[in-house]
């Protein structure tokens, strides 16, 4: 999986403050529709609007970044506040909306651990759900908004499947797994994965899904546009 560039960690345990309506043409994510920022360059990130800056992003590290919020520095500059791959799950940091290009998805994917259910949307409405295998008791899955930021086209053979789509989202229980740093996946199932049935929970943290599941996701979303997509993992879904 790819890796952010080194200081972005610093910038990414910053708190960062609630933004100011700004007409942007750009806005927040809703169940309808969400934004993605595509770099360009690499990015200076700050802890907030015009802020000092606290590390980077490339654009061969990195596919696209969820928009969170939207503000104007005080020279009327937009800036995005954007979800970034970094620990903690919430982090987020600021970059200036003319170092990207931002398009707009109606797409979402909504994460139920309860029941152990996959959902695709399309501008707010259910397209399909799949049946899912979430993180075991001792290495659960962990919940909030995050966003994919990679898609990894695989093998079914392997053991996570045709597709891994990468999250932002880190274990809340592994700070590293298997020689990363506990970054977390929407995957397919293959090799030793198979042992585990859909719709239990056995996995690390990750959510493993059947390959046609998976693989009708990545068609439908495009490979191109799964990074920067909007995942919401619930308990209660």
């Amino acid at each position: 999986m790819r890796l952010l560039v080194a200081g972005l960690l610093g910038c990414a345990l910053l708190a960062a403050p609630a933004a100011a309506r700004a007409d942007c043409g750009v806005s927040g994510p809703s169940r309808a529709q969400a934004w993605r920022a595509e770099l360009l360059a690499r990015t200076p990130v700050s802890a907030h609007p015009g802020g000092p800056v606290r590390g980077s992003l490339a654009p061969d590290r990195v596919g696209a970044l969820l928009v969170l919020a939207v503000a104007r520095d005080a020279g009327g500059r937009c800036w995005l506040r954007v979800r970034l791959p970094a620990r903690p799950n919430d982090a987020a940091g600021w970059i200036a909306a003319d170092r990207v290009t931002v398009s707009p998805t109606p797409w979402r994917i909504e994460i139920g651990l309860r029941q152990r259910t996959v959902t695709l949307l399309r501008a707010g409405k259910p397209v399909r759900r799949y049946r899912a295998v979430v993180g075991a008791s001792g290495t659960p899955t962990p919940r909030g908004l995050f966003a994919f930021t990679d898609a990894y086209r695989g093998r079914d053979s392997d053991f996570l499947g045709r597709w891994v789509l990468s999250l932002t989202a880190h274990s809340d229980v592994l700070e590293r797994f298997d020689g990363g740093d506990g970054r977390v996946a929407v995957h397919g199932r293959g090799g030793a994965s198979l042992r585990d049935p859909l719709g239990g929970a056995a996995s690390h943290g990750c959510v493993r899904l059947s390959n046609p599941a998976i693989s009708g996701i990545v068609r439908r979303i495009g490979a191109a546009a799964v990074p920067g997509t909007p995942v919401r993992l619930t308990h209660s879904g």
